[in-house]
């Protein structure tokens, strides 16, 4: 496993992050276990980074890795623990409220203490607000997280799904650097290679995570926009490159991704030990610059401008 420095973190993280979101399943035994085993497989495959959140599987994704930490103590200190807060379903504490994006104080002090307690940890080595709540203020948020670190709850922070300008607001109100915005990055959401997202990243040592990065070409992207005429010739591109660096369509989706130079570390949420190990072929690829622009292309369904 490749790794990559993100500055202030203990140890170098794994360039490929394990995404928890499905490792709870539907929650019966049977696929907590899976979730268990493919938790395993990702530690014996060199990853050493686990992105979590608050609400993935009600929470139970965060129990079911706070039992393999129990179970095996001494992985504690092998591993980077990241979680995530700030999005409130409707219809929560109570029967008719709306579905939300809440940075207030208590809430987000509350959720952090959850996922202490569902992890069986003193402290997440990361903490990331989630989706960025509209009406946050941000002196008061850097305030609720100056708070959480000067408590040892949380050693770092970073955001996800933050535009470039809401990172630089939150971070000018920050004494901490904010260290990662986690962000949809894939064939179909390229609004991150425009907007000033990677930009930032690169320009100020942020690392980008990508989350669905192989949307399209392994399953449907959010929100997907494609017709059937576009995911049949973006298809044709990848399994052309599948077949030149020998390798699956969505191993190439990943190396699409990581040849970008703002470092973009996918998150891997396969709960198949198998794909877990496969998907590091993407990171030993000699994967081109003038491939990267083929699949663009096949996208865009014209040439560059």
């Amino acid at each position: 496993m490749k790794t990559l420095t993100i500055p202030q973190l203990p140890m170098p993280s794994s360039r490929l992050i394990y995404g928890c979101m499905r490792i709870s399943g539907d929650n019966s035994q049977q696929d907590r276990e899976k979730g268990k085993r493919a938790i395993e497989a990702a530690i014996d495959e060199g990853y050493n980074h686990f992105d979590h959140a608050d609400i993935y599987g009600g929470g139970e994704c965060e129990s079911i890795f706070g039992e393999v930490l129990k179970a095996q103590p001494h992985l504690r200190n092998k591993v980077l623990i990241t979680s995530k807060a700030g999005i409130r379903f409707a219809n929560t504490p109570v029967a008719g409220e709306v579905g939300r994006y809440d940075f207030s104080h208590n809430y987000l002090i509350k959720q952090v203490e959850g996922s202490l307690k569902r992890l069986n940890v003193d402290a997440l080595d990361m903490f990331l607000l989630h989706r960025p709540d509209y009406l946050f203020n941000a002196e008061d948020v850097a305030h609720t997280l100056n708070e959480l670190r000067q408590s040892g709850k949380v050693k770092h922070f970073g955001v996800s799904n933050f535009s470039a300008s809401q990172l630089e607001l939150l971070q000018s109100k920050m004494t901490d650097s904010l260290l990662v915005n986690q962000i949809e990055i894939n064939i179909h959401n390229i609004d991150a290679f425009s907007n000033g997202t990677l930009d930032q990243c690169q320009q100020y040592g942020i690392t980008p995570m990508a989350w669905c990065p192989i949307a399209t070409v392994a399953y449907e992207a959010w929100g997907n926009t494609f017709s059937d005429e576009d995911v049949a010739r973006i298809q044709q591109e990848y399994q052309r490159q599948a077949d030149f660096y020998g390798c699956e369509q969505w191993v190439i989706a990943l190396a699409w991704l990581l040849i970008n130079p703002a470092q973009i570390c996918p998150i891997i949420g396969s709960t198949n030990p198998e794909r877990i190990t496969m998907a590091k072929q993407a990171l030993d690829l000699d994967y081109r610059h003038e491939d990267w622009y083929r699949l663009l292309e096949a996208r865009n369904g014209h040439p560059v401008p």
